[in-house]
């Protein structure tokens, strides 16, 4: 009768009720589209990142990356440490039985015994024992398993946004890169060129036909360009320092690359509605498990003010002797009910309480700041997608016209002029057309690679291949 009893409170206590407010999610604070700025026509669906990054070379970094990268080990290592902290609260919900076999002895002196003789006694015990199982009438157990629960599924959503974000960023550090590996060959290119200018200057100055202000103009142009190459040199070693802190490891064989006008990253991604693109971003999904993490903590908070139910029993054989441990007449049992009710802790409870609903206003605000923030990312990044392809559109035709101008003016001067100040005004129109034909090329390299490196923020701002990933 005692066994059924026990066993009917059991699993009464299994379905306790919870005190933990009924979550509903808080309705986004932003708006329901996205700002005119940033409407374009989109018609692309979210690819995987093999197929948004076709650089092959691109997609042998990020590989080594995700494999090699050490924040990365550390937030799948997080990630394990939650799953386990999850498992232990969630044992708590089910008793733990464990098997008990001991022996006890104890000799009592004669000045201490009734009969005057010294005493000695022994008794071995082998039983099946509850350990202290508390019944979970009010939910106190079942919310902290909830709040486990939440709270390791904020992290493993926080490490696939960590995932997400170290794909982009060897994405634009591979892409800088690039922009710095051809800006120092046009660098270099332009310093040879306006080396061959100053020795042809040099060469009529020997012959009277140049003075020495243009031979010192010729120097100036040189040096300038020799500065600015070792400037681009300087700052593309510190690009490859980047590359390899961020993949780790770079494999010993690497495809072919492509250069940055051959990328090919898509820049008319399926941007959607707000609410579909913010609510499947991982540190979005990460913000709202740490609100129903804190939601749960208040009911384990104010099942604390209730009384606490707990079992502890044994049941099993003893005997004074090992031999007779199982024998008949040798059946023992202990049921050992308690329960506690807080009379005073001196404001604890309260105090705890207090927290716990504290700490869901903090999570509800971090959870809205988190959806404004990565609206505005989107917001900026497609309002950047029209604004670079015009930019763009606009460098290169620069471009080409600053280098038409080039070669015009600089066979000009070639052909040379017989009038000394016409001479010096042509030299100064050659090193103007150099300077703005290298500008030209230099800033169409920059908003290339700015264009890029856009479309690889968008990918992980519209959650790339997370999309449709189960929550």
């Amino acid at each position: 009768m005692v066994k059924q009893s026990t066993l009917i409170i059991l699993l009464a206590a299994l379905g306790g009720c919870s005190l933990a407010p009924i979550y509903q999610r808080p309705a986004a604070p932003v708006a329901a589209v996205w700002p005119d700025s940033a409407k374009s026509p989109d018609t692309r669906p979210m690819p995987d990142w093999q197929a948004y990054f076709p650089d092959p070379r691109l997609q042998a970094l990020i590989a080594a990356a995700l494999e090699n990268n050490r924040d990365l080990r550390i937030a799948t290592a997080r990630i394990a440490e939650a799953r386990a902290r999850y498992g232990i609260v969630q044992a708590d919900r089910l008793p733990n039985v464990n098997l008990n076999a001991q022996r006890s002895a104890s000799l009592s002196p004669a000045s201490t015994s009734f009969t005057g003789k010294p005493f000695q006694a022994q008794r071995y015990d082998v039983n099946v024992g509850l350990v202290s199982f508390e019944l979970d009438f009010w939910g106190r157990v079942a919310s902290l398993n909830a709040a486990a629960k939440a709270n390791f599924l904020a992290t493993e959503a926080a490490q696939r946004a960590f995932r997400l974000s170290l794909i982009a960023d060897v994405a634009s550090a591979y892409l800088s890169l690039l922009e710095l590996q051809e800006r120092s060959q046009l660098a270099e290119f332009t310093t040879r060129g306006r080396a061959e200018m100053r020795a042809l200057i040099g060469k009529r100055r020997d012959a009277g036909v140049s003075g020495d202000l243009d031979a010192l103009q010729a120097e100036g142009a040189y040096q300038a360009a020799s500065a600015e190459q070792a400037n681009l040199q300087r700052q593309r070693a510190a690009a490859e320092n980047l590359l390899v802190m961020l993949v780790g490891k770079i494999p010993a064989e690497m495809p072919a690359g492509r250069s940055l006008a051959g990328q090919d990253i898509p820049d008319d991604l399926l941007a959607g509605v707000p609410s579909d693109v913010l609510l499947q971003r991982p540190d979005v999904l990460s913000a709202e498990q740490r609100l129903i993490a804190s939601n749960a903590n208040i009911g384990a908070a104010r099942a604390a003010f209730l009384p606490r139910i707990s079992l502890t029993g044994a049941f099993g054989t003893a005997s004074r002797q090992l031999s007779g441990l199982f024998g008949a007449g040798s059946d023992a049992w202990n049921f050992q009910p308690a329960l506690t009710l807080p009379l005073f802790d001196a404001g604890r409870n309260a105090a705890n309480g207090d927290v716990a609903e504290a700490r869901r206003v903090i999570a509800v605000a971090e959870y809205e700041k988190t959806i404004q923030l990565a609206f505005r990312e989107v917001a900026d990044l497609l309002a950047a997608r029209a604004a670079l392809n015009a930019q763009l559109v606009a460098q290169q035709a620069n471009t080409q016209a600053q280098n038409q101008r080039l070669k015009l003016v600089e066979a000009r001067y070639r052909a040379g002029i017989a009038n000394h100040l016409e001479l010096l005004d042509a030299h100064l129109e050659l090193l103007d057309a150099e300077r703005d034909a290298y500008a030209a090329a230099q800033g169409e390299l920059q908003v290339r690679r700015a264009k890029l490196a856009a479309a690889t923020q968008l990918y992980k701002a519209l959650a790339g291949d997370e999309t449709g990933k189960t929550r």
